[in-house]
């Protein structure tokens, strides 16, 4: 009987334990019914409010473009429009701060005062890159010699330069920063000031990361330039340009075999572009020095008084002249040696037509002395005989492109120079070659680059002799100018030279050979 009882209190249970499954599903099946239905208040009134802070966005931006069109449409490298549109994406598919705000919890308050920010910092970052400049240089590749091993170059004993195309071994760059402190947008009623700062790095394209035992072809790196400069400071002279510190200085180079004729950079200060009615002047105050010799006075250094009109209406174009004064004070050395104080000067003339053919033309010569005689702010070794050295030079480039589809750079270099010792005659070193480009579309083209140095010195090591060397480079380019860049291009250069210069070209590879083939790939750009 009380087995019977248990039984059917059993199926009462169970009985009821079904009946409640089916009513606790129904409840659950209420609960996420409302919960859905909220999330879907919450998303639609979120979304309304998106819709709404992106139309006041909207509206702030085109009142911004208008303003700034109005002012100056090239004022901002990049465009306000743009950047909010870019912070609208970000804001809607969460990719920032802000849209990280509505990953998790929905806001149930309209955040209008995040989207005001972001347009705050939009418009900061719109003054920041309206003062910030980017500039630079570089060139890289790799090559092989015709025996197997790595490039090599092909240059003259006694040359100041070699040419370029296809003769080129290096990775090389340069990196300016620059930064427009006070009126970036240059306006003419107020002062401006800037900071420059260069970054030089050079690689012997032996590896991507050159770290060797004996530090052999590792890479280096240099600050070249690191000034400031203020213009418009004076109502009387509002093109006139003041500066400190260390900079590249009004450099003159011929491109096609990247040789200086006139190189004073250093460290210094100077005001340039001063209006004298008929040209322009610079002054400026330029040094360098020698930590690996040292006298009773210091390290061996030496100041040049730098001073340039140009800009003057010639005949065909315009004219400059060009002088330079400078001193090393001398002393006795550690190991006693005796280096005489040696006072220099150094002129020049030159005479340029800046559109000439499609291009320009450049005409140089230059003298100087002592101290001087480098035309630089670097010192050579110091002889008992430095007041008496001398240089003597003259150059010549031209860029010729009659139409987009050829130009051509030829040049001459004609200088002779003397180290002072009455018992060396001058040495001598003359220059000229050619680089023509041929345009076949927009971004193919052809260079040939032809170039022959003749170098003499009775100087030990004693040299007298001619090196001759030729490139072809096909080319993907930017433009169809001869300076449109960036370029890549793949080369085959081969050279040759006298009996002379033999062991003096080539290096290891050619050493006892009078002539070399090298070939590789290059890209060279600059912004």
């Amino acid at each position: 009987m009380r087995g019977a009882y248990s039984t059917t209190r059993f199926a009462w249970i169970a009985a009821v334990a079904l009946l409640a499954i089916p009513c606790a599903l129904a409840q659950q099946a209420n609960d996420l019914e409302q919960q859905v239905q909220q999330l879907k208040q919450q998303y639609e009134q979120t979304t309304r409010d998106m819709q709404q802070r992106i139309a006041v966005l909207e509206q702030q931006i085109e009142k911004q473009n208008e303003a700034a069109a109005e002012k100056k449409a090239s004022e901002a490298t990049v465009s306000t429009a743009d950047l909010a549109a870019e912070e609208t994406k970000r804001v809607i598919f969460g990719q920032s701060q802000v849209g990280a705000n509505y990953q998790g919890t929905l806001p149930s308050e309209p955040t209008y005062d995040l989207l005001q920010e972001s347009q705050s910092e939009i418009a900061s970052l719109k003054r920041q890159v309206g003062t910030f400049e980017f500039h630079g240089y570089f060139r890289s590749g790799y090559g092989l010699n015709g025996k197997g091993g790595q490039q090599v170059a092909f240059a003259a004993p006694g040359a100041g330069a070699k040419y370029r195309l296809g003769n080129e071994t290096d990775t090389y760059g340069e990196f300016i920063f620059v930064n427009n402190w006070v009126n970036p947008e240059r306006s003419s009623d107020k002062a401006w000031i800037k900071t420059e700062a260069m970054i030089e790095a050079n690689t012997t394209n032996s590896a991507n990361y050159a770290n060797f035992n004996n530090s052999l072809g590792n890479d280096q790196f240099r600050l070249r330039e690191a000034f400031v400069q203020a213009g418009n400071v004076f109502e009387s002279q509002p093109n006139a340009k003041f500066w400190a510190g260390e900079r590249y200085y009004r450099r003159q180079q011929i491109y096609i075999d990247d040789f200086f004729p006139l190189d004073m950079s250093g460290y210094g200060a100077g005001v340039e572009d001063l209006d004298v009615r008929f040209g322009k002047l610079a002054l400026g105050f330029l040094s360098g020095a020698r930590p690996d010799i040292t006298t009773e006075n210091g390290n061996y250094a030496k100041g040049n008084i730098d001073m340039r009109l140009y800009d003057i209406k010639a005949p065909g174009g315009t004219a400059a002249v060009w002088f330079d004064f400078a001193n090393s004070k001398g002393g006795t050395t550690s190991k006693g040696a005796l280096i005489p104080t040696s006072n220099g000067y150094a002129f020049g003339i030159r005479h340029q037509r800046l559109e000439w053919h499609g291009g320009y033309h450049l005409l140089s010569i230059q003298y100087g002395t002592g101290a001087a005689s480098n035309f630089s702010t670097s010192i050579d070794d110091p002889t008992r005989f430095v007041n008496s050295s001398s240089r003597f030079l003259i150059t010549e480039q031209v860029v010729v492109q009659p139409n987009e589809r050829f130009a051509i750079m030829p040049i001459f270099v004609y200088q002779r120079t003397k180290d002072g010792n009455p018992q060396h005659p001058w040495q001598q070193w003359v220059s000229f070659g050619a680089r023509p480009e041929f345009f076949f579309t927009k971004y193919l083209s052809l260079a040939f680059e032809g170039g022959f140095d003749h170098t003499h010195s009775q100087i030990a090591p004693t040299y007298d002799g001619w090196l001759r060397k030729f490139t072809i480079a096909p080319q993907i380019g930017a433009g169809r100018k001869f300076f449109s860049r960036p370029v890549l291009r793949a080369f085959m250069t081969y050279a040759n030279w006298s009996d002379g210069l033999r062991g003096f070209v080539g290096g290891i590879p050619f050493q006892n050979r009078t002539s070399g083939l090298t070939y590789g790939v290059q890209a060279e750009t600059w912004w």
